[in-house]
């Protein structure tokens, strides 16, 4: 496997993991989590690996997606 393919793969288990997370914190179904996310500047920033975000934890994405995007948790 390619240094380059390996990335790919990484990044993509990274916004699986990220999208669930996301759904889960925020209790969206998992169309909305992704609809959010693929529309956010944090996506943009991890497929782009702007600032290195992409070797974050997907825990601490979400806190960031959340904060990038102005997103309170909903009450449970």
């Amino acid at each position: 496997m390619t240094e380059e393919a390996l990335e790919q793969f990484y990044q993509e288990n990274l916004e699986e993991r990220l999208i669930q997370n996301i759904a889960k914190e925020l209790h969206f179904s998992l169309e909305e989590a992704m609809d959010c996310y693929y529309k956010s500047k944090l996506a943009r920033m991890i497929q782009e690996g702007i600032e290195g975000v992409q070797y974050l934890d997907y825990r601490a994405l979400t806190v960031l997606f959340m904060e990038m995007e102005k997103i309170e948790r909903k009450s449970e």
